[in-house]
């Protein structure tokens, strides 16, 4: 498949998230003001208590997407006349709303680290009405992309190094099938479909053609003709529109044994896959790779690991966390002028006072532990401190462009998931793979 050189230069700005959070949020601020409770200083903390089906670690994602959003997070006119029709009158909330500018600091896991139960993936600390007006954005924002990170980190292990393409943009909504394209990225798939990904976030993209052009055309050879003299040899064609066998060896007699892949989009794959590779070799074209789709998740790459499968396309499981939509993370008030305070709740319960964490290691090198504490944790040979300063005083820390800010935290992610034992790969239920200590 062709891939894209990545970012292009003039990215627009997205609308401003300011509305996209719950209503609650305003009225909690609303009464706080009233009651002169809204400048308290607070701590929030964000979480999550289990990890999502079973598995065995976690991934944070989003973190870089949230940084964007803040700046903008912001209430203009036409932001507060929508408040107004909505029935949010109270004039002392509009005028703060008027003048809001987040103020505060967030620390937080960088983003591609890995996460456990009860990880403080990201604190917030500024007054009362500031931090819990960011709570449905934070959320929303990382219980998506996490759980997306998560599941796609799951694929690229099952995939052993073979090469991993996101495609799921028609199978989810628009901005989450950017936002799916660029957790993916960030785990290791080496390209996308969605052309918005490539353009905010540097995103390679990659795409040849549907079963759609092969029956425009009035056979198949006429389709693989018009398609190799557009897009080259060195192509990707769709050859199980009608019958495989008789669709590769049309294939190579159009574009030569230097055809650049196949895909097969439907079947009993491992069976077919197989078969394709003889004849792709019997034929010359020893070279031309199997890129294989179809409803494809986590499993289903594991069970073409012994199939001659040069590449995987994967788009409904991806862009749904392969079954978990959610990271199920929470957003938590911790500390009040310096006390500490908890929910208590039977099942819902949280840990009062700020966190710090650290991951322990090893003399080989390789994670053992998870430790969180509401208060230094002790130094150790081998323990890496995982929360990092992200705003200050509400200006971002490291201010980067999106694209470079999804590059690094790439690169953060693949050493994270080395120092992992080897069970953390595996693919059946279990508990975490490191214990969240708390000390």
């Amino acid at each position: 498949m062709a891939v894209s050189p990545g970012p292009s230069p003039g990215l627009t700005s997205a609308p401003g998230p300011a509305l996209f959070t719950d209503r609650y949020e305003l009225t909690m601020v609303a009464a706080a003001l009233a009651d002169g409770t809204a400048d308290r200083d607070c701590v929030f903390e964000v979480f999550a208590r289990r990890l999502r089906q079973g598995r065995r670690y976690g991934v944070v994602g989003g973190t870089g997407r949230l940084l964007e959003a803040l700046p903008r997070f912001r209430f203009g006119d036409g932001e507060l006349a929508a408040l107004r029709a909505q029935g949010l009158t109270d004039r002392r909330l509009l005028d703060w709303l008027a003048d809001f500018r987040f103020s505060g600091d967030i620390d937080g896991y960088a983003e591609g680290d890995l996460y456990f139960p009860g990880s403080p993936v990201l604190t917030v600390r500024a007054p009362f009405a500031e931090g819990v007006l960011l709570e449905t954005l934070v959320l929303s924002v990382l219980n998506h992309d996490s759980a997306i990170a998560s599941a796609a980190a799951r694929m690229v292990s099952a995939a052993c190094e073979r090469p991993c393409i996101e495609m799921g943009s028609r199978r989810t909504h628009e901005e989450a099938a950017v936002a799916a394209a660029r957790a993916a990225h960030l785990v290791g798939f080496v390209s996308s479909s969605n052309l918005e990904a490539g353009r905010r976030y540097g995103v390679p993209t990659t795409g040849t053609s549907a079963h759609a052009f092969t029956l425009l055309h009035d056979d198949e050879r006429s389709a693989f003709e018009a398609q190799v003299a557009v897009l080259g040899k060195g192509t990707t064609l769709l050859v199980d529109t009608y019958d495989v066998e008789q669709g590769i060896r049309t294939a190579v007699d159009v574009a030569g044994p230097g055809l650049g892949g196949i895909r097969l989009d439907s079947g009993d794959l491992p069976t077919l896959a197989r078969r394709a590779r003889e004849l792709l070799d019997s034929l010359g074209a020893t070279r031309t790779r199997i890129i294989v789709t179809s409803d494809l998740d986590e499993y289903a790459i594991a069970g073409l690991m012994a199939a001659p499968v040069d590449g995987y396309g994967v788009g409904t499981s991806l862009v749904t966390g392969s079954g978990a939509p959610t990271a199920g993370m929470v957003y938590k008030l911790v500390e009040r002028d310096g006390v500490p305070v908890a929910k208590r709740s039977e099942g819902k319960h949280s840990v009062g006072g700020r966190k710090h964490a650290v991951r322990r290691h090893d003399t080989h090198g390789v994670a053992t532990a998870e430790v969180v504490t509401a208060g230094e944790v002790p130094a150790r040979d081998g323990d890496r401190d995982l929360v990092v300063p992200l705003v200050r005083g509400g200006e971002i820390c490291d201010p980067r462009s999106p694209a470079d800010a999804l590059t690094r935290a790439r690169a953060h992610h693949e050493r994270a998931r080395a120092a992992l034992p080897p069970e953390a790969f595996a693919l059946s239920r279990a508990e975490p793979v490191l214990e969240t200590v708390a000390q």
